[in-house]
């Protein structure tokens, strides 16, 4: 299935593992956000994205971040709020030279604070990149405190 949004074709949300039925909540919307491809991740869905205020356990987080949004830790752990055991967390940010663009090596060294691990990152549409992140396997297996 071709993914088609507006006057894009973002096949390339394929690759972003969203499925037909999963919950995706979206956080860091503003007006300069690829509308496109945000209703590429609707139509792979088969639903609209959910916000902050679902109330409910969702399958991925769509983490929408520019560097003058604040602490990118912060807005990490407080993705993971809604978020199931093993869900992915994609955060989206400007391409390098775009305003507001955050350097690879902030999310490098933000992402281990909040308890993630970056796992794959690619261009997603003109002016924006976008970086998995997920839950080290090792933090949540066999680990008890007593």
């Amino acid at each position: 299935m071709s993914t088609t949004a507006g006057n894009a074709d973002y096949g390339l949300v394929g690759r972003f593992g969203f499925e037909p039925g999963m919950v995706v909540q979206e956080l860091g919307w503003d007006e300069d956000i690829d509308e496109d491809l945000r209703g590429a991740v609707e139509a792979a869905i088969g639903g609209e994205l959910v916000d902050d205020r679902y109330g409910d356990v969702v399958d991925a987080v769509l983490l929408w971040w520019r560097d003058d949004d604040g602490d990118l830790v912060d807005g990490l752990v407080d993705s993971l709020t809604d978020l199931a055991e093993g869900g992915p967390v994609w955060l989206f940010t400007p391409k390098v030279g775009r305003d507001n663009y955050v350097d690879a090596s902030d999310i490098a060294e933000a992402a281990p604070t909040a308890g993630l691990a970056t796992t794959t990152s690619l261009a997603a549409g003109p002016n924006w990149s976008a970086t998995k992140l997920v839950s080290p396997k090792s933090s949540r297996a066999g680990r008890r405190t007593s």
